[in-house]
């Protein structure tokens, strides 16, 4: 990635926000598939799997809620991954065509909390799992989790995915290993696999989370995309996206289901692992604790990787940032540090409520990929005029109101819907018996009204624009500069 301005220093990433020219774009599409399998099959993504189990549901219903929620979820995320190579930009800066060149602004903050979220937790895990195994400490694993994951997000793009291809590769070894013998030792309650207890009420409230969870990844997905080149199809990127995602999902929150069931109110993911490892063989539950922790170090350093690149976009919106490897450092050091401040600073309230915070994420993306999305690949056809995204005075606007209210209202209607725990049950959630069923309210509600609201755009014109502005936003590109 040499530039005529800043030359690549010792292999670091210098590109950020701005768009990747097509002399650069490099990779293979197979590499999405061990990537975004590795981010989905790790430990954290155990707790996702526990919802039904802890409130009330039997096994099996358990496991197919997992799939179901799963299936449905990917579906959402792997079509934001075939916008990376068509627009050579990360995810969350293409939501200005939407919301607006400051009123991006809105979902950019909802990203960053869920990056900072998920990053103390999966701190906190893989802190749990080192002193487990090691010893030496939590708080103190969680600061070298942190600084190793550092440096991996700041090396960037090709060294995340060369690591989780790595990863994959191991962990199908050790856990399926692991998954074996979880089959074969573990007793379950009676009635765990009985058809007829079927509750809608945990049913939803697990395919709710599973949903969302998955969904919740699409603000990362074009982030490791987007230096493909754009000749690789829209389909194929699907369906690498999708099938390493939700293979990795469905693994990891079913192992999650099956120790939750077997260990019931004793249930702790740490603990639990080592014990159902213990009983393949001695000292087997302290390798995959181990390993573990590598891919909690590696899902980390992606949060530290699309944060940087959030915080990045937020920043541009008030002062226009020239991209370079100064930028990159200083947010990706910010992101960092609040990791741990926040790790550190967790209790075992936090903790317990995770599964709440998941339904959040839920809820605050639902709308936006909803509007994303239909706004791609139905109002516009996949056709932006990129170098007008950098622009704050561009046919964007500083305010994109069409997608500012698709958003508030697909969020507003599907507040009576919410269902958190003891945080909050709306007034449809409860004649429903406390069933969640917000997903199907807020997702076709925000794509409509979108859809509605944009019947006057005339895409024409902004390819037109485009086209005459291709030349100028690769020579910018080139000169690391945004257009």
């Amino acid at each position: 990635m040499t530039t005529s301005s800043q030359p690549r220093v010792s292999g670091l990433e210098i590109r950020s926000i701005d768009y990747v020219p097509l002399d650069e774009r490099h990779g293979k599409l197979w590499h999405l598939g061990p990537l975004w399998f590795m981010s989905n099959a790790q430990i954290a993504t155990l707790a996702v799997g526990l919802i039904s189990i802890t409130e009330g549901g039997n096994l099996i219903w358990s496991l197919i809620a997992i799939a179901a929620g799963t299936i449905l979820g990917t579906f959402f995320m792997a079509f934001h991954s075939a916008q990376g190579p068509q627009l050579g930009l990360p995810q969350m800066i293409q939501s200005r065509p939407q919301f607006g060149y400051v009123g991006a602004l809105l979902v950019w903050l909802f990203a960053y909390v869920q990056y900072a979220g998920f990053n103390v937790f999966n701190t906190i895990l893989a802190g749990e799992a080192l002193h487990t195994t090691v010893h030496g400490g939590v708080k103190l694993w969680v600061v070298v989790v942190t600084l190793i994951a550092f440096v991996i997000a700041l090396v960037g793009y090709d060294v995340i995915h060369r690591a989780e291809r790595v990863l994959t590769y191991t962990f199908l070894v050790i856990f399926g290993i692991f998954t074996v013998g979880i089959l074969v030792t573990l007793h379950y309650p009676p009635g765990s696999f009985d058809l007829g207890a079927f509750s809608w009420t945990p049913f939803l409230a697990q395919f709710g989370v599973v949903a969302g969870y998955q969904i919740s990844w699409a603000i990362y997905v074009s982030d490791y995309s987007r230096y493909l080149p754009p000749d690789v199809t829209v389909r194929k990127t699907f369906y690498w996206t999708y099938f390493g995602s939700a293979l990795g999902g469905i693994w990891l929150m079913m192992l999650g289901a099956l120790l939750a069931a077997w260990a019931g109110k004793d249930f702790e993911t740490v603990r639990s692992i080592n014990a159902a490892g213990d009983k393949v063989f001695s000292g087997f539950g302290a390798i995959v604790l181990l390993f573990a922790a590598l891919g909690l170090v590696s899902v980390t350093a992606l949060n530290m990787y699309g944060g940087s690149l959030t915080l990045i976009s937020a920043i541009d919106s008030f002062k226009r940032v020239r991209p370079t490897l100064a930028v990159r450092l200083v947010t990706i050091g910010l992101t960092a540090a609040l990791s741990v401040v926040g790790a550190l600073a967790a209790t075992a309230h936090f903790l317990e409520n995770f599964n709440n915070f998941l339904l959040l994420v839920l809820y605050l993306f639902i709308p936006w990929t909803a509007v994303n999305l239909m706004d791609y690949y139905v109002v516009r056809r996949g056709h932006y005029a990129v170098a007008e995204i950098f622009n704050p005075h561009g046919i964007y606007g500083r305010w994109g109101w069409h997608g500012i209210i698709a958003y508030l209202v697909g969020f507003g209607v599907m507040v009576p819907f919410f269902s958190v725990g003891t945080l909050y049950v709306g007034p449809a959630a409860k004649a429903l018996g406390g069933a969640d069923i917000s997903l199907f309210i807020g997702l076709p509600v925000a794509a409509a009204l979108y859809w509605l609201l944009t019947r006057s755009i005339d895409v024409e014109a902004e390819t037109r624009l485009a086209e005459a502005e291709a030349a100028a936003l690769e020579s910018a590109a080139h000169e690391h500069r945004e257009p």
